[in-house]
């Protein structure tokens, strides 16, 4: 579903990744694993068309994405969690995750948002409070959350357990293990292997802008 080639991406004058290729079949889950500044979240952005690549093609499901509006790529099934949450502090969080499908005028919203309470129940739970309120972990789910209101089909977590207490982070390894099985194709971006070694199908080291394919 989703290949990356030769893609090359600076900031500036500096160079953040280069010459990246890696592929992701239909219903699978990766891991993204590098340390502080390796370049997973240039990665990220750049699959969503947040940063324009200097070289090289992103291609999902035969659509070429660095010839396609970022917007566009929503409407497509992708979903993206920021590493900093981004939630707005005083909408609440039904509102928050509502925001993209608002932004983007999608016609089956409301059955979204049943399927994204149903993957992760705790946000029915808490859906009238204010981002605000929440924990740090509360606020990841709710992350996970919105990104999932767009993300039908390819799902990129940015980070999702950094900063999070151990018992939220377990519960968001249980929650990001669940959608295997809804047919999704997921890139999980961490530090180490820790928390989803156990439900990965497939391990990208990246290191100094550069990904290499490493068996679970």
């Amino acid at each position: 579903m989703l290949k990356i080639a030769q893609l090359d991406v600076s900031i500036g004058s500096v160079n953040i990744l280069r010459k990246v290729g890696l592929e992701l079949p239909t219903g699978e889950m990766a891991g993204l694993i590098g340390r502080n500044g390796a370049g997973k979240t240039t990665l990220m952005r750049a699959i969503m068309g947040l940063i324009a690549p200097r070289a090289g093609t992103v291609e999902f499901d035969g659509t070429e994405l660095t010839r396609t509006a970022p917007h566009r790529r929503t409407h497509l099934g992708i979903g993206y969690m920021p590493e900093d949450r981004r939630l707005v502090p005083d909408l609440s969080v039904q509102e928050n995750i509502f925001v993209p499908a608002w932004a983007m005028k999608l016609p089956d919203s409301a059955t979204r948002w049943d399927k994204v309470c149903e993957m992760v129940p705790e946000i029915r739970q808490f859906a009238d409070r204010k981002a605000q309120q929440l924990s740090g972990g509360q606020q990841k789910l709710v992350a996970i959350g919105r990104a999932l209101m767009c993300g039908s089909r390819l799902l990129l977590l940015d980070e999702p357990f950094e900063g999070v207490a151990p018992a939220l982070s377990e519960r968001i390894s249980e929650v990001i293990g669940s959608l295997k099985g809804e047919g999704l194709s997921i890139i999980v971006s961490e530090s180490d292997l820790k928390h989803s070694v156990d439900v990965l199908d497939r391990v990208f080291r990246i290191e100094r802008g550069e990904v290499s394919l490493e068996t679970v």
